[in-house]
């Protein structure tokens, strides 16, 4: 099949997934999950809302969570672009494109644009956060998954092809893909940073946030941050994993926060830095896919999604959906 080809030679550089909010009920009970369970450190915090950090990341959040009336959902992702010249540029194409870009005030960003692409996905552009010292060094601070980092998130939206276009388009690449029959794609791994992805399309009723990913050091994390979700009351919250990944090769669990959204630890993978890394397509009948190892996940791991907020979800488990990639990965079997 014609994978769409990344526009290169673009006036501006986005250079990673960068960091996403989240509303959630109570806000104690949300840091005592991220920082106990998966590790992250507090930068700071006011009365409603905290703003968190991986140990080795210098910018000052990765994660903000915001306590909110609301039922949870996400009110955008966020990427970084390369410098405050680059994400003038960046807003020249998106409005030139038919897309709406605003200007906004973010607590501790720069300048910050916010634009939804072509399938109502909240995005966030930004190029300064103010810097803080690393706690890579710090090891008496790290607790449970010992979160280094935000890698990448994992989204389900209804278009996988149409909206490939879009980020490509932006001068993302294409590093892994699945298709069962070469025509309909079913997901994409796309990256800027040089690793397999910094954002994962997957079909499905959409657009919904279905994970976030942090990255740790080793297995030994994984499941030290199960046993502190088991010995805090959320053993029943770790709904997939241990295992290993086909596509990445890395060994991951997920969790569900206290509100319900879903969070990858996971060791980290390999390097795409080159030209010449051609896209690797997975047929997800084949068993090597979706677990080299392991039990199958659970249903709710394929069907269950964050919503964003205000944005309406449309699609369906159709042919290529999450229902269907559920069936090729179980062989039927699933929970």
């Amino acid at each position: 099949m014609a994978l769409p080809p990344t526009r290169y030679g673009l006036p501006f550089n986005i250079t990673r997934a960068s960091h996403l909010e989240l509303y959630v009920a109570d806000l104690d009970r949300s840091l005592r999950f991220y920082t106990e369970v998966i590790g992250l450190s507090i930068t700071q915090r006011e009365d409603s809302v905290a703003w968190l950090r991986g140990m080795e990341e210098s910018c000052h959040h990765c994660l903000v969570l915001r306590a909110s009336s609301q039922a949870p959902a996400c009110p955008f992702i966020g990427f970084r672009v390369f410098s405050d010249e680059e994400l003038e540029r960046l807003a020249e194409q998106l409005d030139a494109s038919g897309l709406a870009s605003a200007w906004v005030d973010a607590p501790f960003q720069g300048r910050t644009l916010r634009v939804s692409d072509p399938g109502g996905v909240p995005l966030e552009f930004c190029a300064r956060m103010p810097v803080q010292p690393r706690l890579l060094t710090r090891l008496h601070l790290y607790r449970g998954g010992g979160a280094l980092r935000l890698d990448h998130l994992q989204l389900h939206v209804p278009d996988v092809g149409a909206l490939t276009s879009f980020y490509t388009d932006l001068g993302f690449r294409i590093s892994e893909y699945v298709t069962a029959d070469g025509e309909e794609l079913i997901a994409v791994f796309l990256q800027r940073k040089g690793n397999p992805h910094d954002i994962v399309l997957f079909a499905g009723p959409g657009p919904r946030l279905h994970h976030v990913a942090f990255t740790t050091a080793d297995i030994s994390r994984l499941t030290l941050a199960c046993d502190v979700a088991g010995e805090l009351g959320y053993g029943a919250q770790v709904e997939r994993g241990p295992g290993r990944h086909g596509p990445g090769h890395a060994l991951y669990v997920y969790m569900r926060d206290p509100d319900g959204h879903r969070v990858e630890l996971f060791t980290t993978h390999y390097q795409t830095l080159d030209i010449d890394d051609e896209p690797v397509r997975w047929d997800p009948r084949e068993p090597e896919f979706g677990m080299p190892w392991g039990l199958p996940a659970q249903r709710s791991w394929h069907v269950e999604a964050s919503p964003f907020v205000g944005v309406a979800v449309t699609g369906s488990a159709a042919a290529g959906g999450p229902l269907v990639l559920e069936e090729f990965l179980s062989g039927g079997n699933s929970a």
